[in-house]
Parts: structure tokens; C-alpha cells; sequence
């Protein structure tokens, strides 16, 4: 099984990668055929994060590469602002981190 990566991928209605009007039932049948697209190319959709108000959206997916994303937006015909490759920064991350490197010496 090849390892997969985290990406964002971002869209703004005010560069024409989001629509100019999208209802949440508009949503949820577009997302349907994304998430076929995505199937077809390994991209696993984990989750979208949007705001219908301002028109924008952040999705955030696993894939083997950022080119299995494009491939995904492309068969669905969804135009996107850009794909970043991330990794996760939570405050339980930084915490068992900082953990890690604890000293009793330093206690």
C-alpha cells in the first residue's frame, strides 16, 4: 500500500475556485460526485471546513501526492486556489513532544 500524505486544498469565490452562490443541498450533491472523483484517483476526502456566507472553502485530504488531488478536482470538474502538502500541529502534538524531551535533571 503506498503512504499517504495530508493536503489543503483551499477555494475562494474571489478567484472563481468556489461558486458564486452554493446552498448546503447544492453542497451535498456535488459532494457525492467528488467523493467518486476522489475514489477513482486514491485521494480519501477527510474533511471540508466552508463558509457558504463568504463563499470559501478548506478541505483537508489524504493522497499519495498533491498531482492525486489536482486529478481528483479535475474529474470533478472543481477549480481550487491552490493544494498545500501539511502536517498535523495540534496542541496535544506539542505537548507530547515537549514530553519527549523532558529531563529529570532539569527537574
Amino acid at each position: 500500500m503506498q503512504a499517504l500524505r495530508y493536503f489543503i486544498d483551499t477555494h475562494d469565490k474571489r478567484n472563481g475556485s468556489f461558486p458564486e452562490t452554493l446552498s448546503p443541498e447544492q453542497f451535498e450533491i456535488f459532494f457525492a460526485g467528488y467523493r467518486e472523483a476522489c475514489r477513482a484517483e486514491g485521494v480519501v476526502p477527510l474533511r471540508i471546513d466552508l463558509s457558504y456566507a463568504d463563499g470559501r472553502a478548506f478541505c483537508l485530504n489524504l493522497a499519495p501526492d498533491a498531482e492525486a488531488v489536482r486529478r481528483a478536482h479535475a474529474r470533478a470538474g472543481l477549480p481550487f486556489a491552490e493544494i498545500t502538502e501539511v502536517t498535523s500541529a495540534t496542541p496535544g502534538d506539542t505537548f507530547n513532544r515537549q514530553q519527549s524531551h523532558f529531563s529529570p535533571a532539569l527537574a
